[in-house]
């Protein structure tokens, strides 16, 4: 059946700072305190959608989050007005305000686990939001993310919605950044590959130890099974600890896939050999496509520095696959001249496209990390909320939302302002109007 891959990109939210928040992130730690550009970071997002859409593809929009997240302050004993909430908040618990402001909901490949109707047993699209409990401001997320879902994706004959897994060590899921799928085409079944950091059951296995593992075998089981897939078309792979400990957070820090071609280093998992045997085997006849970087091309190190596998690899309509990398990757001469070879070889990928992500990137965020990929075949797709796959209008509207809703400049002391927090809070009711979700902000139920 003819199915298209649609990448849904987070939209940047007003809030976007540096706080340092994500234990492991390189980037996010180096350059936590720094001012932000809320507007370029959302502007330079738009561009990358852009892209994608001029290149032929389908692509979507994820709004951002309500931040800062006044309930959670709440909950966690500020109280009085909104104003109030904030300026206590910022005196007594700064680091917990950054926290809640966080507007790192735009990687959206964080949000969810889906998997195609393809795979599944019922025949449907389906959902689960990622819990990411391993860091408390991405914790924050996800009834939001599971309500924007539902707007989006609504009839329930095509999409099935499940709730978060439980919030507890055992069930630690980061969504789709540690999930992919190697298939012969985008509407043929195919094989879904999740990595895992840790398990429970397996408390001897040698784990990082310098930052944690966030995903956990059992989330990554439990995700397969709720979401009816065949045993025989799943792997389960566990992350090499050494590249957690350099950096590599999440797997789609060193790998990448798309169809038949799964782009990968060396370094990526702890038993590499069984991984690529499996994947071969129930891939099935002809296997697929690997492409493994050797350590002495790319270190992890140059891997993490340039997101150079936090890239997006997607089919164009002509049947090439391109790589979309971030600005990044041109500056590193090393990985450059690896990036030039590999596109004039004879293999699979034939072209490279650059893109500036800077604002992102300066957070820990790359191309892949602010998309969700969705599969889904044309009845699905006619079946998706209109108002949130991209068009040029929506292009423009969306741009001009940004200039007039955004600040140029946010340093950490304005997180407390109550004037930023209406600002965000009038743009937010104007986009989800805009995009015809409803009313899925906590602002909105009043």
């Amino acid at each position: 059946m003819k199915a298209f891959e649609v990448n849904f990109d987070g939209l940047v939210g007003p809030t976007h700072s540096y706080a340092g928040l994500a234990q492991g992130n390189l980037a996010a730690a180096a350059h936590g305190g720094e001012t932000s550009n809320p507007r370029e970071a959302a502007l330079q997002g738009l561009r990358k959608m852009k892209l994608l859409m001029g290149l032929g593809l389908k692509q979507g929009v994820l709004a951002p989050q309500e931040r800062p997240a006044l309930e959670a302050l709440r909950e966690l004993g500020f109280g009085g007005a909104d104003a109030e909430v904030l300026a206590a908040a910022r005196r007594q618990a700064p680091a917990l305000l950054a926290s809640c402001s966080s507007a790192s909901s735009m990687w959206a490949a964080n949000s969810a686990t889906v998997s195609p109707s393809a795979d599944s047993g019922d025949g449907k699209v389906h959902f689960t939001p990622a819990n990411l409990i391993a860091n408390f401001h991405r914790s924050l997320e996800t009834a939001t993310t599971g309500r924007i879902l539902a707007a989006m994706f609504s009839d329930p004959a095509l999409f099935r919605h499940h709730p978060s897994l439980p919030a507890a060590d055992l069930f630690g899921d980061e969504g789709a950044a540690n999930h992919t799928r190697l298939c012969r085409s985008h509407g043929e079944a195919g094989v879904q590959l999740f990595v895992y950091g840790r398990s429970a059951s397996a408390p001897g296995e040698r784990g990082p130890g310098r930052f944690p593992a966030r995903q956990t075998l059992e989330a990554s089981q439990a995700i397969s099974r709720r979401h009816l897939l065949d045993p025989e078309r799943v792997v389960f792979a566990r992350q090499n600890s050494r590249a957690v400990d350099a950096g590599v957070f999440h797997n789609d820090v060193i790998s990448v896939g798309n169809e038949g071609v799964f782009f990968f280093h060396e370094e990526a998992f702890a038993e590499p050999e069984q991984v690529k045997a499996e994947l071969t085997r129930k891939f099935g006849d002809p296997g697929p496509h690997l492409i493994e970087v050797p350590g002495r091309r790319v270190t992890v190190a140059d891997a993490v520095a340039t997101y150079l596998f936090n890239s997006q690899l997607v089919t164009l309509p002509t049947g090439e696959m391109a790589l979309i990398v971030p600005g990044e990757c041109r500056e590193s001469a090393g990985v450059w001249a690896y990036l030039e070879e590999l596109v004039q070889s004879p293999g699979p990928i034939a072209r490279l496209e650059v893109t500036d992500l800077n604002q992102s990137m300066r957070n820990g965020g790359g191309p892949a990390c602010l998309r969700l990929r969705v599969v889904l075949t044309g009845r699905e797709l006619e079946a998706v909320n209109p108002a949130v796959l991209l068009t040029d209008p929506l292009y423009d509207r969306l741009w001009d939302w940004v200039e007039r809703n955004y600040r140029d400049r946010l340093r950490p002391e304005d997180l407390a302002d109550p004037h930023r927090l209406q600002e965000t809070r009038s743009a937010l009711d104007e986009l989800s109007r805009l995009l015809a979700l409803g009313s899925v902000y906590p602002f909105q139920h009043g």
